[in-house]
């Protein structure tokens, strides 16, 4: 379901990034595949270096889908960048990429806190945020950050995952069982 990045998926990758519904809201745009390929040899680079995770996320047949990000990594704290292509949209990818890249970020990668800052006009984005019961709406608890992501402009709302929080839910709810396909059933 998740893989480390690599070079060859960046055709497949471009195409269904290109598509009008997703372009507006992925963080790195390119206009060709020759800057996506560019692109993703710098997040290959990145990650190498500890200043973000970044994986594939993959369908049932392998088949690349969409990237999930940890981007502007500090302090055991980075910001949340996910797409999917538009086929794929609706279809439980997202919840399961996210469930996935969480155990892995707070419990294999030492992240404290996810943060994700959602465009006021991104609706898609926003009710995804809605969905996971452990996200915060944090415009008020982190205000100084709140206010320095919207310094030009009133963009961005931004939220919070806390490992504490999620850690809680998951324990909960049985969410962290061996067969994390499972979640395509909730």
């Amino acid at each position: 379901m998740l893989k480390k990045r690599d070079l060859h998926e960046s055709y497949a990758l471009f195409e269904l990034m290109s598509h009008p519904d997703v372009f507006p809201f992925v963080r790195q745009k390119t206009n060709s595949c020759e800057e996506y390929l560019f692109i993703t040899k710098q997040t290959i680079e990145a990650e190498e270096r500890g200043e973000l995770i970044s994986r594939t996320i993959l369908d049932e047949w392998d088949a690349p889908i969409g990237t999930i990000n940890l981007y502007d990594i500090e302090n055991n704290a980075g910001f949340l960048g996910t797409w999917l292509g538009k086929p794929y949209h609706g279809k439980g990818y997202n919840n399961l990429a996210k469930e996935l890249f969480f155990q892995e970020l707070f419990y294999e990668a030492g992240i404290e806190t996810i943060f994700m800052r959602i465009r006021k006009v991104n609706i898609r984005s926003i009710k995804a945020a809605g969905k996971l019961p452990y996200v915060v709406k944090a415009n008020e608890t982190r205000k100084v950050l709140y206010e320095a992501l919207n310094a030009k402009a009133d963009v961005y709302d931004l939220y919070e995952i806390s490992k504490d929080q999620y850690t809680l839910y998951t324990m909960r709810n049985g969410i962290l069982q061996e067969d994390p396909s499972k979640l395509l059933e909730a």
